[in-house]
């Protein structure tokens, strides 16, 4: 643990509570551990950062209590979310629509589509 990491009063960090990696206090989390609980941040600010990798990272923490439960998934949002899945998993080359995500940023099409050279450049 680094010193400069443990101010739990915000006094060096802008007024923000700072806490080392694995030291947050009990009643906080980040968005993900929110996530996992079924809770989202429901528009509070952060209450403290946990600062990790020897400062390079930092991770806002919230209050469990003031977090609100997660808005469930609408028949229109669950097909939005179905077609942009089937966007990133066909081929624009081919249209052969695989069980994964296709490298569309890095080949542009499927392997077989980037091997043969049928791949828009």
């Amino acid at each position: 643990m680094r010193v400069r990491d443990y101010d739990p009063t915000g006094e060096h960090h802008s007024g923000l509570p700072t806490y080392p990696w694995r030291w947050a206090p009990e009643g906080m989390a980040t968005r993900r551990q929110l996530r996992q609980m079924g809770l989202r941040p429901g528009g509070q600010e952060p209450a403290a950062q946990v600062v990790c990798r020897r400062g390079r990272r930092v991770g806002y923490l919230y209050r469990i209590d003031l977090a609100l439960p997660v808005r469930p998934m609408t028949p229109a949002k669950e097909l939005a979310v179905a077609k942009a899945l089937a966007a990133r998993s066909t081929c624009p080359v081919c249209r052969t629509t695989y069980s994964h995500c296709l490298p569309l940023r890095t080949l542009g099409s499927c392997a077989p589509c980037a091997d043969t050279g049928r791949a828009a450049a």
